[in-house]
């Protein structure tokens, strides 16, 4: 689970992802979840660390746009 800003509710990473994806924009707190969760080497499915690298790519690209 996924706290999003303030503790006001909880998302799973993979609706995450699938928000992100489907906006084509992130917000520097999901930027930081997302890096975190890779980082923290939690247990991702092959298919979420697959989708939060095609989100990192994505943003290199400038495809993806960070903003609130």
């Amino acid at each position: 689970m996924v706290k999003t800003g303030q503790g006001k509710s909880t998302v799973t990473l993979h609706q995450l992802i699938e928000r992100i994806l489907a906006a084509e924009q992130i917000t520097p707190q999901e930027h930081l979840q997302l890096t975190s969760a890779m980082l923290a080497d939690q247990q991702l499915t092959d298919e979420d660390r697959r989708q939060i690298n095609r989100i990192f790519d994505q943003i290199q690209i400038g495809r993806l746009k960070i903003g609130n």
